[in-house]
This record gives C-alpha cells, structure tokens and sequence, in this order.
C-alpha cells in the first residue's frame, strides 16, 4: 500500500524518470552524451536551408496540433535538422501500469517502456548501442534492478553526393513537370533498405523518391496517392533514367 511503503520504498516510475534524463535532457528533448551526435555536412546545411523555404511552415501544420500546442522550434531549418541530424528519444510503449480509473493507492512493483532512438545517419548504431547500454544499467538510482531488453540497433543511411549529371537531371525534371526547384531532404526510418543497397554498391548514385502529400496518411487506412502528382513524378523518374542513358552511352 502506497500509505505504507511511499517515502520507504523508492518509487519505480522516479527510478525511470532519473534514468531516462540521464540520456534526454527533460527541458530541451536534446540527447545529451556526444556518442549519438553528428556534424551535419556542409553541403547539407545548404540543402536544408533551401527546403525550408520552399516547406515553409508546413512542416508544422501538416501535424494534427491541438490549439496552444507548439512545436519543437518555430524555426523551419531547425526543425529539418532536428528530423535528420540530431538523435531523438520517443516513448512508444509502457508496461506496468493499471488504466487510470482502475488504479488503487498501490506502490507498483516495476515501470517499463519502450523506447525509440532515432540516430543521426552518420552515427554507428554499435557504438551508440554500447553508450546506451552504459547510461541506462551503470549505478541505478537505490541499486534498483535495471535491465534492458528486446534490443535492435540499425546504423542509418548518408546518401552519396549527386554527380553533376544527375544533379542537373533532377533539377531540369523537377522544373519541367513541377515547374518548381528540387529539393532534399532527411527522413527519419527504421527500415535499413538502403543503407544494405549502399554498402552493396559503393560507388552508385541514388534518387529515392515518392509520393507523400498533405494528409496521405501513410501506412494508415487512408494511404492514398495524389494521381495528378503521382503522373508528374513518374515523368521526372522516367526523365532521369532518360539522361542516365544519354550520360553513360553517348
């Protein structure tokens, strides 16, 4: 009984909250050890720059907000770099814990979550694997037992620069079908496909693209594709592959 034991036996939900702020910094979000962290590239910071402009504040209001609710950041590049460069601790899940209208002034005997580490995509997941191991097991607050299970590390995916050719060919389509620049950006994920196809094929040049608009809900029960878009984008894809062919058989 929590009247009983509370202030004799230490709470197990204070011991989860001590730790995980060992890892995110509980004002900012911010991961706090340098393991996890990434140098964002030049080039980049550049690209980023220029989709912030063409998002704008979209990137916000594509999000269902309550009223009040803020983002992160107001600013357009911060939040794109946060979404690629810099790591990001979510709580998806949570064991040990009555529904709230059945919960009786009990102390509960263990707290546990899942979490979701997203990494830079220049971090090593083995590395990272090993500081977190270390931040969540080392000295437990009250010599409490922690442990850390069910665990999966995948290191993420750095695209190689476009070579000019390709760079020109996305450039030229994307004016010719959208009549808009191109634009480049991050995109957090936990499906290593690419990342295997990079270390497959060194020296390949990449264009991943798709067809995700406002409200497309994706792998949701609406996943619905814009046919309008969808028809302009093939014409890019289809024109790029176009000058691959001219490119390399000239």
């Amino acid at each position: 009984h929590s009247g009983a034991a509370s202030g004799i036996v230490p709470s197990s939900f204070r011991i989860l909250r001590d730790i995980l702020s060992r890892l995110e910094d509980v004002e900012t979000g911010n991961i706090v050890s340098p393991v996890f962290q990434a140098e964002v590239p030049p080039s980049r910071l550049l690209q980023i720059k220029h989709c912030a402009l063409a998002l704008d504040t979209s990137i916000i209001t594509e999000f269902p907000f309550l009223e009040g609710v803020e983002a992160v950041s107001s600013d357009v590049e911060t939040l794109l770099i946060n979404r690629s460069w810099r790591p990001s601790l979510s709580v998806i899940g949570a064991e040990g814990f009555p529904p709230v209208k059945s919960a009786g002034n009990v102390l509960r005997t263990e707290s546990a979550v899942r979490l979701s580490l997203r990494l830079p995509p220049t971090v090593d997941a083995q590395a990272a694997t090993k500081e977190l191991q270390r931040i969540l097991l080392e000295n437990p607050p009250n010599n409490a037992l922690v442990t850390l299970t069910d665990f999966v590390a995948n290191s993420g995916w750095h695209s190689p620069e476009l070579e000019s050719w390709l760079q020109k060919a996305v450039d030229e389509s994307s004016q010719k079908y959208f009549g808009k620049d191109c634009n480049f950006v991050g995109e957090g994920g936990s499906i290593p496909f690419m990342g295997m196809l990079g270390n497959m094929f060194p020296k390949a040049q990449f264009v991943i693209t798709g067809v995700l608009g406002p409200k497309s809900n994706a792998h949701g029960p609406n996943e619905f594709l814009h046919i309008d878009f969808a028809k302009r984008l093939t014409c890019c894809v289809s024109s790029i592959i176009h000058q691959h062919y001219l490119t390399h058989n000239a």
